[in-house]
């Protein structure tokens, strides 16, 4: 280490030796290269007033000695200046194939400056060029507006002020007075302070504007400014041109006396400038030989500037390596103590990333738990009211004495039903995305399946008008193995949208076989309407979540959730769903879901032997803190035949089981006091032979272990079927005699 810092002492030492050695000569070197820009600045001003008074003999001349102390300064900005001015005057000799060959070298060291406002310039060159050889305006348009742009965004209103002039001048070359006069506007509030030529050269091209547009009092007044302004300036050109456009505006008007003056001195100053340009093209000869001169002069000065840059790399050469050598040992001196630090850092980074990693998951799992308790409150909240809707609306329904009222009830039971269907959608949608979606696979008669399904879309088949035609083919089996109710909520998604967008019309629902052997079959089913169809558009976004089509004129809309369900629900069952629509046409989804083949139901499986008598003077509990909810269940219950007690709460049902005698207890899981799973445990204390069945509006899968754990015999979700629901107590009270751990589980009704 000591080494390492001994030969980086050394090193600076060198470096720094050499600093000193070459300081003094540095600081006289700025000054002169500060004193050639001055005198560069200074040439540049004189060149311009040549140009403008039209002496370009002289301004060529004097552009030879800018550009050889351009290549003396030796930066591209100066250079670039120096082959410009060189251009221009090419340009006014007639020589344009110079002016092209001086605007290129132009144009090279002004991408070599790497100067937005050289590149600017530049612009406008290109521009003047396809202006005065007429190759294109819109070329030269185009290279206006690049220029007028780059000029904007460095915010030089002396150099906007030049382009919106040279696009006045091209403007008036093609004859656009218009354009002409919009750019001649904003280049006037641009007049640099201070430069009267270039205010007299604007108000002049006022002035014929006005003529043109023959409002000559108006280019009277710009005339007149014009002419006061170029006369102090001795602006030839500018004078030339008001004086002859005054003449004539005067001569518009009548003022033959003031026009004969003015034409005069149009004549006085048009003589003086042509023998100015007559004397150019007498000295064009001349000229000819100095530019022969100049070229061997710029090649001089370029083979002159390369070799003094050779000299200096040469000279730079050994500090370069010097230079080298030395940031080669300090960078592997700081890599390896940097390489050791960043190991260090590293390992502290990966710890914290770790740390973060677990908080965040811990964070997820917490929305996550949130989120399912959430869904949980909502669909318990929901489901509550509705079961006394529904409830109600169900036992109202059988009342003949409200006959009248029919079809009042029968729109509110609907109603009920389909905010219902709704709700489940919604936490549907949510179980599928959580994964929390159970498998449950049985045997099923797949024909009673698509009877029960379709029955249950009576009450909208006939509000639309519609038929539904239902087709299963001999092939398809009787009784085949797999998830019913994954299947049910396809086909109830698919025919739910049919009936929805379908009116005085016609919904099919088939189902035939693809693939059949003694243990596999493969169903393709179909769900075709003749409604409105769907837009070609559309058809790629309608299976997203939230989807709808624009179907104002119908009755349902729904959430836009049946159709991903759908979808999402077939991909579990490695299936998807085809569509084929034609707005106006009406639409077909067909999918194909592979089943085991049953040849015979299992004995837990077959249909049971429903005797209502057995129901009769059944003592039945029921705990239950919603007194609509009371009311409902009770009613149905003694609808059938059973007596009913009812208290509203767990503490009350273990104390009266207790003293009472019950053959069966419904028990809800949501109560204050004792909740029912917690009751359900009490009783199991003292009694084990009683049917308790759940009667619930939570989420069943949540809560399914937990409500069989506690003993419980049955799950019947709020709101239900009332028949499934009179079965289910039934069924329950049959095996009444069996020991409880024989019992099977049986799945939410």
């Amino acid at each position: 280490m000591k080494k390492y810092c001994y030969f980086l002492l050394l090193s600076v030492a060198l470096f720094s030796a050499g600093g000193v050695s070459s300081l003094y000569g540095q600081i006289d070197d700025d000054r002169t290269l500060k004193s050639k820009k001055e005198r560069f600045r200074t040439l540049m001003d004189s060149s311009n007033l040549h140009y403008n008074n039209g002496d370009y003999r002289k301004d060529l001349a004097l552009n030879f000695d800018l550009l050889e102390l351009a290549f003396e300064i030796n930066e591209p900005y100066y250079i670039h200046k120096g082959y410009r001015n060189l251009a221009y005057d090419y340009l006014i000799l007639g020589d344009t194939l110079l002016a092209k060959e001086s605007f290129e070298k132009a144009e090279k060291q002004a991408l070599l400056s790497n100067n937005d406002t050289v590149r600017a310039l530049t612009y406008m060159d290109l521009a003047n060029i396809y202006t005065i050889t007429g190759s294109g305006p819109e070329a030269a348009f185009d290279y206006h507006d690049k220029s007028i742009d780059l000029f904007e965004k460095l915010k030089d209103s002396a150099g906007l002020a030049k382009a919106h002039y040279n696009v006045i001048l091209t403007a008036i070359e093609v004859d656009d007075l218009t354009l002409a006069y919009t750019h001649i506007i904003k280049a006037r509030k641009l007049i640099p302070h201070g430069d009267a030529s270039y205010a007299a050269s604007l108000d002049n091209l006022m002035g014929q504007y006005h003529y043109w547009k023959e409002n000559y009092e108006m280019a009277n007044a710009y005339f007149k400014k014009a002419i006061a302004q170029a006369e102090k300036e001795q602006h030839n050109i500018v004078l030339e041109e008001s004086y002859y456009y005054y003449s004539e505006s005067l001569l518009e008007q009548g003022n033959y006396k003031d026009a004969f003056s003015a034409r005069q001195q149009y004549e006085n100053y048009l003589g003086i400038n042509q023998q100015k340009i007559i004397s150019s093209n007498v000295e064009a000869v001349s000229t000819n030989h100095i530019v022969k001169e100049y070229k061997t002069y710029v090649q001089q000065a370029e083979e002159k500037a390369a070799l003094q840059a050779e000299i200096v790399a040469n000279k730079s050469t050994l500090n370069n390596v010097l230079l080298v050598a030395f940031c080669c040992f300090l960078i592997l001196f700081v890599v390896l103590f940097l390489a050791f630090r960043n190991r260090k850092q590293l390992i502290n980074e990966l710890k914290l990333k770790n740390q973060e990693y677990l908080t965040a998951k811990e964070e997820a799992e917490q929305l996550s738990q949130a989120k399912n308790k959430f869904f949980s409150t909502i669909s318990h909240e929901l489901r509550t009211p509705l079961y006394g809707v529904i409830g109600l609306t169900t036992i109202l329904l059988e009342d003949a004495s409200l006959k009248k009222h029919l079809k009042d009830l029968k729109s509110l039971k609907f109603s009920a039903d389909y905010l219902l269907a709704l709700i489940n959608d919604v936490l549907h949608i949510n179980k599928i995305e959580s994964r929390t979606l159970e498998n449950e696979f049985a045997s099923f008669n797949i024909r009673d399946l698509i009877k029960k399904i379709t029955s249950s879309f009576e009450y909208m088949r006939v509000q639309n008008n519609n038929e539904l035609h239902i087709h299963i083919s001999e092939s398809v089996p009787e009784v085949i193995y797999g998830n019913s109710v994954r299947l049910s909520q396809v086909l109830m998604n698919l025919i739910a949208n049919a009936c929805k967008f379908t009116e005085n019309g016609d919904i099919y629902v088939i189902a035939e076989t693809t693939k059949n052997t003694l243990e596999k079959t493969a169903i393709k089913f179909y769900v075709r309407d003749t409604g409105i169809g769907i837009p070609a558009e559309k058809q790629e976004h309608i299976f997203e979540e939230f989807s709808q089509l624009d179907a104002h004129n119908y009755k349902y809309h729904g959430t836009g959730l049946g159709l991903p369900i759908v979808k999402k629900l077939l991909q579990i069952d490695n299936s998807d769903i085809s569509l084929k629509s034609e707005e106006g046409k009406g639409s077909l989804f067909t999918f194909t879901i592979e089943y085991d083949v049953v040849h015979e139901l299992p004995e837990d499986q077959l249909e049971e032997v429903f005797d209502p008598s057995q129901l009769k003077d059944k003592q039945i509990l029921v705990v239950e803190d919603n007194r609509i909810n009371q009311t409902v269940t009770k009613k149905i219950l003694e609808k059938n035949g059973m007596r009913c007690s009812i208290v509203e709460n767990g503490a009350l049902a273990v104390d009266i089981v207790k003293n009472e005698s019950f053959d069966l207890i419904l028990m809800d899981i949501n109560m204050p006091i004792m909740n029912g799973i917690q009751a359900t445990k009490e009783i199991r204390t003292f009694n084990n032979n009683i049917p308790i069945l759940a009667l619930t509006a939570v989420e069943v899968e949540e809560m399914r272990h937990s409500i069989f754990e506690s003993g419980m015999n049955d799950i019947i979700v709020k709101p239900y079927d009332v028949t499934r629901f009179i079965q289910t107590i039934y069924r329950n009270l049959t095996e009444v005699n069996s020991p409880i751990s024989n019992r099977p589980k049986l799945r939410a009704m």
